[in-house]
């Protein structure tokens, strides 16, 4: 099919690709590499913000005034960035990378300036041991760790409650807050991370939780980089036939049928036609953005930094509900999910409250996206990602609860 349709453009234009596609996902290249370096050097004044609060003893300090200094900052950045390319009239394609980078970015941001937060206030209680009060001899509070990297420890959060006393000796309090302050593999510790090379390592990881310390492995496999970097481009020029020849065609098609269409029955049959027609192409681009994204780029960023943990993605097809598909098919997403929204709401809200919250936060990032193809906010990503919440309640309810009823593979079925 690949070498049928480059012969074909080759004869009707001259050139293996069409125009229409290539120069739209082409547009806007060198703005968009100026303009993404740009974002992630805007990044880096998470840190001195950070050292601000951490050196002082006033409102500014994480507890007080850091963390909401923090989130103006973060909440400015992202408006910014979000607003530029609209400004610049950018393609949607260019748009959808940078708000894709943009929401990394953000996660990035948030987990590592609310994990050295904690940490802070960590450092302080230790601090304040010296001259033990009432409400310093509270149990060590220890932050969610990534599940991936976190073997051996628990996952849930323990809720720092001052109303139930906790039968801690002064040093076996010491010892706890320590053993939070250092990594789990114990060669880096608070505040010895706190470096612009500690930042920009993170920065690169492929990861969206910030830890003190990850698994590396030895070598840099730079034959592994070559191949997954070829692989991109190759799963590019795969996206660009494949909108070529089976998705612009029939959008083309069922535009002008549509505006020669006044029946409302008529414009219903091309529509469900036009549907119809879309899913396998449709199903082959999503496939291969997947590929591109959770296999090639966070793989030869993986293997760049030697970061061990390549566990990107489970297997999302086999999945038989709702849940269980949010949980394999985007597992850094997942984490960052898990830690920084459901388990920090689960402080102050119930279970399925912090649930709610979790959907809500995604239903949010879903719709920055929809926005930026749109260039309008309609509200169909929000909309699609909350409609999942009755969807799991249905799935987690006793008639339904411990049966195959939904299942990705009779999805992926046309590729067998």
């Amino acid at each position: 099919m690949v070498i049928t349709t480059v012969l074909r453009n080759i004869k009707d234009t001259g050139y293996p690709l069409r125009v229409q596609v290539w120069s739209l996902l082409s547009a806007n290249v060198w703005q968009l590499g100026l303009g993404d370096l740009a974002m992630v050097m805007s990044t880096g004044l998470t840190l001195p913000l950070h050292k601000l609060s951490r050196r002082s003893s006033g409102w500014l300090r994480w507890s007080r005034g850091g963390m909401i200094l923090q989130s103006i900052y973060q909440l400015a950045w992202l408006v910014l960035w979000v607003k530029i390319p609209f400004m610049l009239n950018w393609t949607w394609t260019a748009q959808v990378f940078l708000i894709l980078h943009t929401l990394t970015l953000l996660m990035k941001m948030h987990s590592y300036a609310f994990y050295n937060g904690h940490l802070s206030e960590t450092e302080r209680r230790i601090s304040a041991l010296d001259k033990p009060e009432s409400d310093s001899l509270c149990a060590a509070v220890r932050y969610p760790r990534s599940p991936a990297r976190a073997v051996g420890e628990r996952s849930d959060i323990e809720v720092d409650n001052c109303e139930e006393k906790l039968e801690h000796s002064v040093s076996k309090l010491r010892a706890d807050l320590a053993t939070e302050l250092t990594s789990p593999l114990g060669h880096v510790s608070y505040p010895q991370n706190l470096t612009v090379c500690n930042y920009i390592d993170y920065i690169l990881c492929p990861t969206l939780c910030y830890e003190l310390e990850y698994p590396r492995t030895k070598v840099t496999r730079w034959s592994e980089v070559f191949i997954k970097t070829l692989a991109v481009f190759g799963c590019i020029f795969l996206l660009t036939l494949t909108s070529e020849e089976f998705i612009v065609p029939v959008l083309n098609e069922s535009a002008s049928r549509l505006q020669a269409s006044y029946a409302v029955s008529d414009k219903a049959m091309i529509l469900a036609e036009t549907i119809s027609m879309l899913l396998f192409p449709f199903m082959i681009t999503f496939l291969l953005v997947f590929l591109v994204i959770f296999e090639y780029a966070l793989g030869a960023f993986a293997e760049i930094t030697r970061f061990a943990d390549r566990k990107f993605y489970a297997d999302w097809w086999n999945s038989c509900d709702w849940l269980e598909f949010s949980r394999k098919w985007n597992i850094p997403v997942h984490h960052f999910l898990r830690r920084h929204v459901y388990f920090s709401s689960l402080t102050r809200f119930s279970n399925s409250s912090a649930m709610f919250i979790t959907f809500l936060v995604s239903s949010i990032g879903h719709e920055l996206v929809m926005t930026c193809i749109t260039k309008k906010i309609r509200g169909y990503g929000f909309l699609a990602m909350m409609l999942q919440l009755p969807i799991v309640a249905i799935q987690r309810s006793k008639f339904v609860r411990g049966r195959k009823t939904f299942n990705v593979s009779t999805i992926l079925s046309p590729l067998s």
